[in-house]
């Protein structure tokens, strides 16, 4: 027979455990179902002792609620995350092509294990599969712990790249090649994670696709000092969006339906006036790259570039080059 501290403590784990993963503000449990729950753990009590034993988590900063009653009720009051929290983090894994599916199914579990048992249910009501692109690289989070503790220990990274033959097999690059990187950052973008940092090779900063990397290994070597300067978030956006190397103010005219477009890649800070009844300007900072040019052919000529005029003779050239291609 356990003997009665060990049954205290057995009994206060099991009220909590219950009270954690089952109840909420719309699903209390009363005394007496707490009550039953014990009895079908083995444990023989009282309303009195159930009710020091709610007092005595109370004190000890437990946020259990208290609903006067005959019998009492009782519930989890505030959890780390909203229910509203838990659906954007379900989403958000859910419909990223970089975590695998497998992953996701075990991540949005654990995730749900957050909430209530009602709660569960909601979000599992609520998760909706589709026919996204997820990877396959189940090594992936073996990668980024990897390259996270290079950077926390400010040591290099050896691995290997991998891209895609014609036959859609996946292949080393440069025939295996090594690469030596002395990691900064990783950071998210348009749904694939890049490790940024300091190339041996090329004796500069680089970024790689983690889900492309394979055979990484932690090396001893000590990493490279980053640049003094350096900066993250104006890296990426160079790499990534309109800003690689120096920038100039472009006119842009954009139809009406166009606006939230132009938000979305410029924010909302971009210069903007009325034009026509249908039209608007717009005065955003770019590079003349051709990621830039890319995103003006997506529209069609609905939005037209205006000025300066090189960047606009460069555009008539690009889309020339495109026509004669056809």
């Amino acid at each position: 027979m356990k003997s009665e501290p060990n049954t205290m403590k057995r009994r206060l784990l099991l009220v909590q455990k219950l009270l954690y993963e089952t109840t909420d503000e719309q699903h209390p449990l009363n005394t007496f179902e707490i009550l039953d729950y014990l009895q079908e753990q083995g444990i023989v009590t009282n309303r009195k002792t159930l009710k020091g034993d709610i007092d005595l988590m109370v004190e000890c900063g437990m946020d259990i609620i208290t609903v006067q009653s005959k019998p009492n009720r009782y519930f989890w009051g505030a959890r780390s995350f909203e229910q509203a929290e838990l659906k954007l983090l379900i989403d958000a894994v859910s419909s990223s092509r970089f975590i695998t599916l497998k992953k996701s199914k075990d991540l949005c579990r654990k995730i749900m294990a957050l909430s209530s048992t009602s709660g569960k249910k909601e979000l599992q009501r609520n998760i909706y599969a589709t026919n996204r692109i997820k990877s396959k690289n189940e090594s992936l989070l073996y990668i980024v712990d990897t390259v996270n503790e290079a950077i926390i220990r400010k040591k290099q990274i050896t691995f290997q790249y991998t891209e895609y033959a014609p036959d859609k097999k996946k292949i080393l690059r440069n025939d295996g090649e090594i690469y030596t990187l002395s990691p900064y950052a990783l950071f998210w973008n348009e749904d694939f994670y890049y490790v940024v940092g300091h190339s041996e090779k090329h004796d500069n900063i680089s970024s790689f696709r983690a889900d492309r990397i394979c055979h990484i290994g932690l090396s001893e070597e000590n990493a490279a000092k980053k640049p003094a300067g350096f900066d993250l978030d104006r890296y990426s956006r160079q790499i990534f969006e309109m800003y690689d190397g120096d920038t100039v103010r472009v006119k842009l005219e954009c139809r009406n339906e166009l606006m939230k477009y132009v938000i979305d890649r410029f924010g909302e800070t971009v210069e903007t006036e009325i034009a026509t009844e249908t039209t608007f300007y717009a005065y955003p900072e770019v590079a003349l790259s051709p990621n830039f040019y890319s995103w003006l052919f997506k529209f069609a000529g609905e939005i037209q570039l205006l000025s300066p005029e090189k960047a606009r003779e460069e555009y008539i050239r690009k889309a020339e080059s495109v026509l004669r291609e056809f």
